[in-house]
């Protein structure tokens, strides 16, 4: 079977997408399939960064596709790298051969409206695999204005591109609500999570330690953020918790990652002369288990307005770790429903904008420094890279026979 895989982010970016499209598109191929992959020439989070233009990488067929690489200091920029991946993905696709399936991913905003188009007018399925709602997102940063014309055109063409579609991919039963809602029939959504990196994810007791020794994080009790600093994950409620704790020296706070919101932490750490703590980059995928064992307590953040919009992606990893986590964020939510499953001590969870709740919930977990959770272990093997992949890999040879 053909398959093009669309998004904006693959190998070898780091990004939680690449990752995820990356793994994808290896079991695809290992299944037998040919795979096709669409993609920009330059690193997400770092648009300095180039990749081949074209080359073949396991088997797979990659074009990746030229953009200005404004980065994100502003909305315009945003707008013009998309606008110009969508024209670029656009020529070519229409030199590309007809493929069985598309399986659009969601960046930049609205690209399975492209491949519904060109399925359209070269024949095959689509099948989107929905990592976040735009222009739904886009609205609840307000980045965009509810009902105002640009809304409306955005999200009928949303609209029209999933209800076309063979199978759709809702990453959890908050974002499957919103696309019945939006008139996708239940019947074609599939809802699983994205799975937990776990051949390359694992507690990793040396590398904690190198890695605790390398950044001066030897006797501290490590409370880490690490993924994408975006509007959707706000961490102003962590960040005032930390201010609050600034004179308990044993509490230091990791972020770890990029995004939009990333240099806000820095300036946050400047502004208030704040020792406790430390911003790192991205970590490589070599580093990442040494990177995420590192933690004492691990925090993931959803804003409100974005349930059902983004999903947690990075609450697997924390998971196959075993590692504490406090989730900041909303108890109607997937967040909600992971942290529940979980006894007390092995997470916690804290209301947005409650530091005196974070605060607490910080001083309690700094009394058990390297706790571990068989608990969580146990659960994340629901979330595991084979089982969750077999599984879509199944969705997408279905979706061709439709």
């Amino acid at each position: 079977m053909r398959i093009l895989l669309l998004n904006q982010c693959f190998y070898p970016d780091h990004v939680a997408t690449a990752q995820h499209l990356t793994d994808l598109a290896l079991g695809l191929s290992k299944a037998g399939h040919q795979v096709t992959v669409v993609a920009c020439s330059r690193g997400y989070d770092s648009p300095q960064i180039r990749y081949p233009a074209h080359e073949f990488w396991q088997g797979m067929d990659i074009h990746r596709i030229w953009t200005p690489g404004l980065g994100k200091s502003a909305k315009w920029r945003r707008l013009v790298d998309f606008g110009s991946f969508w024209l670029s993905a656009t020529w070519i696709l229409l030199w590309l051969p007809r493929f069985d399936v598309t399986v659009c991913l969601t960046s930049p905003p609205l690209i399975s409206t492209l491949g519904t188009v060109m399925a359209a007018f070269k024949g095959g399925s689509v099948v989107p695999w929905v990592m976040d709602l735009n222009p739904d997102e886009a609205v609840a940063a307000g980045w965009l204005r509810a009902g105002g014309l640009a809304e409306r055109l955005l999200g009928f063409l949303q609209r029209w591109s999933f209800r076309r579609a063979a199978r759709i991919v809702a990453l959890d039963r908050f974002m499957a609500r919103r696309l019945m809602e939006k008139g996708v029939p239940p019947e074609v959504i599939h809802t699983d999570p994205p799975w937990s990196h776990d051949e390359a994810v694992r507690y990793d007791e040396q590398g904690r330690e190198e890695f605790r020794s390398l950044h001066g994080l030897k006797d501290k009790f490590v409370i880490m953020y690490s993924g994408n600093h975006s509007p959707c994950h706000p961490l102003d409620t962590l960040l005032e918790a930390a201010l609050a704790v600034r004179d308990r020296s044993h509490l230091h706070f990791l972020f770890v990652g990029g995004g939009s919101e990333f240099e806000k932490v820095k300036q946050f750490r400047e502004r208030q002369l704040l020792g406790n703590i430390t911003t790192l980059p991205y970590q490589p995928m070599s580093s990442l288990a040494a990177s995420l064992s590192a933690a004492d307590l691990h925090v993931v953040v959803l804003g409100e307005p974005f349930v059902g919009i983004v999903h947690p992606c990075k609450i697997y990893n924390i998971l196959t770790l075993g590692i504490p986590f406090m989730a900041i964020g909303p108890e109607e939510s997937h967040l909600g429903d992971i942290a529940a499953k979980l006894p007390a001590g092995d997470s916690y969870v804290a209301r947005p904008g409650s530091v005196e709740e974070v605060v607490h919930h910080l001083v309690k977990a700094a009394e058990s420094p390297g706790r571990r959770s068989l608990d969580a272990q146990r659960l994340a093997r629901e979330f595991a890279t084979e089982a969750l992949r077999s599984r879509l890999i199944r969705v997408i040879e279905e979706a061709a026979q439709k």
